[in-house]
């Protein structure tokens, strides 16, 4: 979960006011220290935190709160509202043109990742605006940034233009764009070279390609680890390029997160994008209104539908759901479920998105590989067996076969069968109740994450 040690204690201080009758003004002071506390142990610039605890403050004095019936929600709204306009309010849009191919160029320090963003922002853009990418290998000092990138173009069905080592970077722009326009790509997204400290000969370089190339995104490449010293990087890349947004990396990560939180009110430069992980899909559009629920422990549900729409075909759930409300649940939709649940990407990130859970699995080792063992177990099921689940309820025999077959253990099969009987009678309980809807996952409680690890 991002900066999940600030959205820890920032939820612990919230504790202190909501389910009360009433707040007074000593409650709220007590509550904004260890606000004011938890930001600045984030690296969050000093007045940054000064302004934010003042506006929040401020705000929680006022009489219509202290009066209402629920103060300390109303709090925790407010906290949350001023968390999302400090991360500038809205997501902001990409900038494509009408006529020709758009042209992005990642900029930033050697080791910020910019390669391996080049690739995922070709497959988000892909298949969220329907653009045809062409890569651009122009970091010529680091002839591996040119293999990974190629690598990473091939593995994602992306084209890579790239004339090695020996070519000037303005020819190699040069005549990537010409194989834009002449093979149909209407994305150019080029990989800039990077060096380990900002110099003036860096600076010359990628000033001369923005000339060249006009971007319509000049995006730099931040560390979310980096903290304030951000703030100081991207002032300096501004000073010489138009930095028209930054994407933050590796924010999936325990990071301090002072960076999210800073960035937009010091430079008015906005978070375009976040990367959550090392997959080529693990890239979301950055969503200060979804940030800070995340932050405040309130899940972030819409980045889940989105994330079950973009892998999930619509026709494949409305089966499942149509099935579901006729009271059918076999081991073949089980094992569907299991692998939808693959598609979306890590299970722990997946269920940090629910209201309320990131903070109960912070401790508890989830490992992705369980998902494996409990498919290999139902691929162990005859056909019979899958659409049949009552046959395995008392059979012990059938069990030890399953086992063997899987490579699990008697008793984690056994554990299996139980839990999805389980899920199976909460299912029909629902439908009888007329809560139709997907069912629940496997595993959705903390006892069950405590046993299965």
């Amino acid at each position: 979960m991002p900066f999940e040690s600030l959205s820890e204690r920032i939820q612990m201080a919230l504790r202190r006011v909501t389910g009360r009758a009433r707040l007074n003004e000593n409650d709220i002071e007590e509550m904004m220290k260890e606000v004011r506390l938890s930001l600045l142990e984030a690296d969050v610039n000093y007045r940054v935190v000064k302004n934010f605890t003042a506006e929040v403050k401020a705000k929680a004095l006022g009489e219509k709160i202290l009066k209402s019936l629920t103060p300390g929600d109303m709090v925790v709204k407010i906290v949350h509202d001023e968390l999302k306009k400090l991360m500038g309010g809205e997501a902001a849009g990409l900038s494509y043109k009408s006529d020709g191919p758009s042209v992005f160029m990642l900029v930033g320090l050697q080791g910020s990742g910019k390669t391996t963003q080049c690739g995922k922002l070709a497959k988000l853009l892909r298949e969220r605006d329907g653009k045809k990418p062409l890569l651009v290998a122009a970091d010529i000092y680091r002839p591996a940034a040119i293999d990974q990138l190629i690598t990473v173009g091939q593995q994602l069905g992306v084209e890579v233009f790239s004339l090695g080592t020996g070519t000037k970077v303005t020819e190699i722009v040069k005549g990537a764009l010409k194989r834009a326009e002449s093979e149909g790509h209407d994305l150019v997204i080029i990989d800039t070279a990077g060096r380990l400290h900002i110099n003036e000969e860096m600076m010359d370089e990628l000033a001369a390609l923005e000339k060249l190339a006009r971007p319509d995104e000049t995006l730099l490449v931040l560390d979310a680890m980096m903290g304030q010293d951000a703030i100081n990087v991207i002032t300096t890349f501004n000073e010489r390029l138009k930095i028209t947004g930054c994407i933050l990396t590796k924010l999936d990560g325990d990071t301090r997160g002072g960076a999210a939180l800073s960035i937009r009110y010091l430079t008015n430069i906005p978070i375009k994008f976040v990367g959550m992980g090392e997959k080529p899909d693990q890239i979301e559009i950055f969503h200060p209104d979804r940030m800070a629920g995340r932050i405040l422990g309130m899940g972030d549900v819409v980045t889940l539908v989105e994330k079950a729409a973009q892998n999930i075909e619509e026709e494949e759930a409305l089966k499942m759901a149509e099935r579901m409300q006729r009271g059918i649940f076999d081991y073949n939709d089980f094992i569907k479920q299991l692998r939808w649940m693959k598609r979306l990407g890590s299970l722990k990130g997946i269920l940090g998105l629910l209201p309320g859970v990131g903070r109960m699995i912070k401790n508890i080792d989830i490992d992705d590989k369980q998902l494996v063992h409990l498919e290999a177990i139902v691929q162990s099921m005859t056909p019979e067996e899958r659409k049949t689940p009552e046959l395995l309820e008392r059979s012990s025999a059938r069990r030890r076969r399953i086992a063997a077959g899987s490579g699990r253990s008697y008793n984690e099969v056994t554990d299996i069968i139980k839990r999805f009987n389980e899920m199976r009678n909460r299912m029909r309980s629902l439908m009888q109740m007329g809560m139709g809807g997907l069912g629940n996952l496997p595993g959705d409680d903390e006892d069950k994450f405590k046993k299965r690890n």
